[in-house]
Order: structure tokens, then sequence, then C-alpha cells
């Protein structure tokens, strides 16, 4: 497991977007990659104001994407057919997998998945 390098979920960049300073100490120092699903998913979110938007992409460009290939695509299908998992957490999930890197998540389905090197993040209260 490299420990510069981290991939992280969409949740996770909700929290650091929204000022979570625990996951802004995990993060620090680490290169930091984001799925392509992540990306489309922050940018796609409903009602989002310019303001927002723009944080979102200037945070994206601090991030290393990661685009869609044929082994994620074929880690994804097996992740499909052996758990139950929804299809953007299947992607990230197989992304983990390809890069051989750790993940970094509040969802716990991840965590059913030997192949991922994860990391349960519950969120600060309070």
């Amino acid at each position: 497991m490299n420990g510069e390098n981290i991939l992280i979920d969409t949740n996770i960049a909700l929290y650091l977007l929204s000022g979570d300073t625990v996951v802004a100490e995990i993060l620090d120092s680490k290169n930091v990659y984001v799925s392509f699903i992540t990306e489309l998913e922050l940018l796609g979110f409903i009602g989002i104001t310019l303001e927002e938007h723009q944080r979102i992409e200037n945070f994206l460009k601090d991030c290393i994407i990661v685009d869609l290939n044929e082994s994620i695509k074929q880690a994804t299908v097996k992740l499909k057919q052996s758990k139950r998992i929804k299809l953007p957490d299947a992607i990230i999930g197989a992304t983990s997998i390809y890069m051989n890197i750790p993940l970094i998540s509040a969802d716990a389905i991840f965590e059913t998945i030997d192949e991922i090197q994860f990391i349960r993040y519950e969120k600060q209260t309070g």
C-alpha cells in the first residue's frame, strides 16, 4: 500500500468541501485521486450555485481524475456480479482495485470487498 496515494469517494469530497477538518488532515500531503464518477456526481448536483460549481472545479484541479478504462470496466463487472452494489460505487471500488491504492469512504459497502484497501470514515458530529 502506497501511503502517498489515496482514492476518495464522493462523500469524502463532499465532507472536505463542507469544511471537515479531519478529512483535510487525512488527505494532507497525499496525492488525492478521484474517479470520473465522483467528478460527475459533484458537478451534476441539482441546484448548485455558480460559486459552488467553481469551488468544486478548483477542488478537482487539485486531484488526479481517473477515467474509465478496460481494466476498470472488467473489475466493475466482477464487483456487480459478486456484490449488491450500485453501479457508481462499483466503478469507484474497481478504480481502487485497478490503481492498487486505498479508498476512503463513509460507505460501509466497501468493507465487503476484500480486494479493496478500505479506510472507513465516520463523519464527526457536533
